[in-house]
């Protein structure tokens, strides 16, 4: 089955309208987490056309690289490293407007400005987060945040 994306026009609210029930039919058919995850960096990707849009899955205590759209990135990432790690730690979003003001940021590519980590919390832990990095300054706010974070919310990690 060919999947398409309809990609959105509007304000960022309304693209994310547009996006959300696209992501969670473009999922909800399939059960492999691969999959599912490097359809939503994809769709994310498409949508917005952000630098990097991906995935760090927890194993043990680190970040492991998983599905994502962009240059390539760095593997590893320790728990409480970076942004990434952080966000793990505080088990909240981070929205960072400067990356080269964030105290211990991990700069996987020099042409990131901006960035905005969501962790994907099951059962009251960190399983794992999505990464979004903007080669521009001050590109993510709440209206992220929120639609971000109901967006995995829809990951079945089963």
């Amino acid at each position: 089955m060919a999947e398409d994306l309809v990609v959105a026009q509007g304000s960022k609210e309304e693209q994310y309208h547009a996006l959300i029930p696209q992501i969670a039919a473009l999922i909800s058919l399939e059960t492999d987490l691969v999959a599912n995850l490097g359809n939503i960096a994809a769709a994310l990707k498409e949508q917005f056309n952000w630098f990097w849009v991906g995935f760090y899955l927890v194993q043990k205590d680190e970040l492991v690289l998983a599905p994502f759209q962009g240059t390539i990135a760095c593997t590893r990432i320790k728990k409480g490293k970076g942004v990434c790690g952080s966000s793990w730690v505080q088990k909240q979003t981070l929205i960072v407007p400067d990356v080269e003001q964030f105290p211990g940021h991990i700069a996987c590519s020099s042409q990131s400005r901006s960035e905005i980590v969501v962790p994907i919390i099951r059962e009251n832990e960190v399983v794992g987060v999505l990464d979004i990095d903007s080669e521009k300054l001050d590109q993510f706010d709440l209206t992220d945040q929120v639609y971000l974070e109901k967006i995995v919310a829809l990951i079945d990690l089963s």
